[in-house]
């Protein structure tokens, strides 16, 4: 028996959310049950009325807008109670096509991999300006240089992830999840792959973001923040080199015109060197100590793992733990 949930975090969507729902697939090969969940984060408008209108088996409600990170956590904390094998998770906007659900999951079924993320195609999207194609082609380039994962499309919404991902994912930003995910999927050796989607055309403009610069700076403090958590000793380390490499120079700068007797005159390149040694030598330190705080994190994410297979052996009988 293989359940298959479809979350939908909301907010505001009571203008889409009803073609979003009625574009849902009742019927997957390799699937006994398909269900949906809806999110409302924090909602004013009439997105629950809808949801409940189409008699949608499961609806949590925010009582005040969390956030997009928030609302996809809670959605993957509910499907896992709820008994989920896949989660498919999606945006109520419209864009995606339900059509598409039963490919997406399709690496799931087979086993080849653990998260599956629809690709949108940007670089030959219609729907995407070039300035958008190319801000989307660079930060799919980043996500690929902090995470060594080649994802076309790293900001795409549209993803299928299994289970046992489910149970291993630890989503904090209230921003968003995308480029986090991918970053910690890496982490934990996750298998992550992309598979080409076709989307329908905007219906809105996007509610997670003002501006494109907004959206880009948001991401990169994510991706930052990520990287600093997951790869500390890599971020500090390299930062530190080049802080010491443009320290030394000056010193070694000083120190030839030293030698030649002209020294004197160039105590400023000492100093200027020494402080860049010292700021170094500090970003050392500070990765020393920030892979320790890494190593320890993962030793408490691994328990809260422990933890929550154990809830769902208990809410969901044995069985269900036993899959694992």
């Amino acid at each position: 028996m293989t359940r298959l949930i479809i979350q939908i975090p909301c907010f505001n969507e009571g203008g889409t959310l009803s073609e979003t729902l009625g574009d849902m697939p009742t019927h997957i090969d390799g699937i006994t049950s398909i269900e949906i969940l809806v999110v409302d984060d924090g909602s004013t408008d009439e997105t629950y009325a809808v949801a409940h209108r189409h008699g949608v088996q499961h609806i949590v409600r925010h009582t005040q807008n969390r956030g997009l990170g928030r609302a996809f956590r809670t959605g993957l904390d509910n499907a896992l109670r709820l008994g989920a094998d896949i989660i498919v998770n999606l945006d109520a906007d419209g864009q995606y096509r339900g059509e598409d659900i039963a490919r997406l999951i399709a690496p799931l079924q087979s086993g080849s991999a653990d998260i599956v993320i629809g690709d949108r195609q940007p670089t030959r999207n219609p729907e995407f300006s070039k300035l958008k194609r190319g801000l989307q082609g660079l930060g799919s380039r980043a996500v690929f240089v902090l995470s060594g994962i080649a994802t076309p499309d790293a900001v795409s919404g549209f993803r299928a992830i299994s289970r046992e991902a489910a149970l291993r994912l630890n989503i904090l930003s209230k921003f968003s999840y995308t480029v986090e995910m991918i970053i910690q999927a890496a982490s934990k050796q996750l298998r992550v792959v992309s598979i080409p989607i076709s989307v329908n055309p905007a219906r809105r403009p996007s509610r997670l973001f003002r501006s494109l610069p907004h959206f880009m700076s948001r991401q990169l403090i994510t991706m930052l923040r990520m990287y600093a958590m997951y790869r500390p000793m890599r971020l500090f380390f390299s930062a530190g080199v080049v802080l010491s490499v443009f320290g030394a120079l000056p010193v070694l700068r000083f120190l030839m015109q030293y030698v030649s007797g002209d020294g004197s005159g160039h105590v400023q390149s000492l100093l200027l060197g020494g402080v860049l040694l010292t700021m170094g030598f500090v970003l050392f330190v500070a990765g020393l100590l920030s892979d320790l705080i890494s190593q320890n994190r993962q030793i408490q994410e691994l328990t809260l793992e422990k933890v929550r297979r154990l809830e769902l052996a208990d809410r969901l009988g044995p069985s269900t733990h036993d899959r694992h």
